[in-house]
């Protein structure tokens, strides 16, 4: 009697509270999982509209310049239509203190300071695009493809070896620039054999010039193609100086700068606002 009376017993407690119990269990298991549910949407909502931190930014390029300088003229156009985070010091005066000497014993203007640099600093308007455009993957001012790099390189290095030089020798007594070591300009000959020699670079600048035309841009709106490449940027701030001694450019070759100040925007305008402002205040006082 008392076995058969412990079965019942067991049988008639056991299973009535295991059934609630297992009820409750499934009841607070479908709760959590319909909560869970909620909570997903809701954390994804939260997440989107949490703002996202910014990266910390990086240090950009410092760079020294002299604005009436269209070789600086150059760099600071390039550095703004590049897009990239950078400072302008205006180094007018101090390129001969043993601060910026210690630095650039060159003491030429452009010059950039960064980090990746061997000795920290580079000078060469050229040579400061090619870095930038290299470390930057700036293709769009200076393709990768071989043929094409050479090609801009190539424009450069006859503006830098070639144009240049006549530009130089044709504007820089107006300017009121230095002239190089071993020019007549340099020299103490005669007003007349200085001015002679002026007017001979002045009209040796046509053949050079329209190289760049039959040649280097071959019927492409930009040596670079369809968007001008730093060798453009080199031209057209050359260009710029001639005005000083108001030479009769062909219409090509306005039309080409007038292109690629439109193609630029205020990254060209604004340094070439400069020189031009340089230029025109030159000229005002030659007049008076």
């Amino acid at each position: 009697m008392a076995k058969t009376a412990t079965k019942g017993t067991k049988k008639v407690t056991a299973k009535p509270a295991a059934k609630p119990a297992a009820k409750a269990t499934a009841k607070a298991t479908t709760a959590a999982k319909g909560a869970a549910k909620v909570a997903k949407p809701a954390a994804k909502a939260m997440a989107k509209a949490a703002p996202k931190a910014k990266p910390a930014k990086k240090a950009g390029v410092k760079l020294s310049m002299l604005r009436p300088s269209v070789n600086n003229m150059t760099v600071r156009v390039f550095t703004r239509a590049a897009g990239l985070d950078h400072s302008e010091t205006d180094a007018w005066g101090l390129t001969r203190t043993p601060e910026f000497l210690a630095r650039n014993p060159a003491h030429l203007t452009p010059m950039i300071e960064d980090k990746g640099l061997p000795r920290g600093v580079l000078w060469e308007s050229c040579a400061i695009m090619q870095y930038l455009a290299n470390k930057h993957g700036l293709d769009k001012f200076y393709p990768k493809a071989p043929a094409k790099r050479a090609m801009v390189d190539s424009a450069m290095f006859y503006l830098v070896g070639t144009l240049y030089p006549y530009v130089a020798r044709a504007t820089y007594p107006a300017l009121g620039f230095p002239q190089y070591a071993g020019e007549v300009g340099h020299s103490d000959a005669h007003p007349d054999r200085k001015s002679e020699a002026q007017k001979a670079a002045a009209a040796a600048i046509a053949e050079p010039l329209e190289v760049f035309h039959s040649f280097f841009r071959d019927g492409k709106p930009f040596i670079g193609g369809a968007n001008p490449s730093i060798a453009d940027i080199r031209l057209a701030a050359t260009l710029e100086f001639l005005a000083v001694i108001d030479y009769a450019l062909p219409k090509w070759a306005k039309d080409y700068m007038a292109a690629i100040e439109k193609k630029l925007g205020n990254a060209y305008a604004e340094p070439a606002g400069d020189v031009r402002g340089y230029i025109a205040h030159v000229k005002s006082q030659a007049a008076a």
